[in-house]
């Protein structure tokens, strides 16, 4: 590795993805990923123009990982098609999770108590 953390800047591509796609992947999942809530917070903490950028890194890394539909165990397999996304994000949520604000938290937890509604 090169560079400190704080140098390390997030994919652009990453980025336009999680925005893009997200809320849908969210919503779709809600009830068969038990870390939604937590992803949530994740992405309002990506988002966050606030977050430093090697935080965001992490982040979106992490959710575009969850957002692909192409990935080690692939997500339509029942009971294992998530856990490869949950070993990856809580990877990134240890790293940093101390960024994630109560605000983040809070938006979170109304984002998926709307989809909830909503479904």
């Amino acid at each position: 590795m090169t560079g400190a953390p704080e140098d390390r800047q997030p994919k652009p591509g990453d980025e336009k993805l999680v925005r893009e796609k997200f809320l849908e992947k969210a919503k779709r999942t809600l009830g068969r990923v038990p870390f939604i809530e937590d992803a949530a917070a994740a992405y309002y903490c990506a988002i966050d123009p606030g977050t430093p950028p090697h935080v965001k890194a992490v982040l979106l890394g992490a959710l575009a990982y969850f957002i692909m539909p192409i990935d080690a165990v692939p997500d339509f397999i029942a009971a294992f098609g998530y856990t490869d996304d949950a070993a990856v994000f809580w990877a990134a949520w240890r790293i940093v999770s101390a960024r994630v604000t109560d605000d983040h938290v809070a938006r979170a937890r109304a984002l998926v108590a709307k989809l909830r509604d909503e479904a």
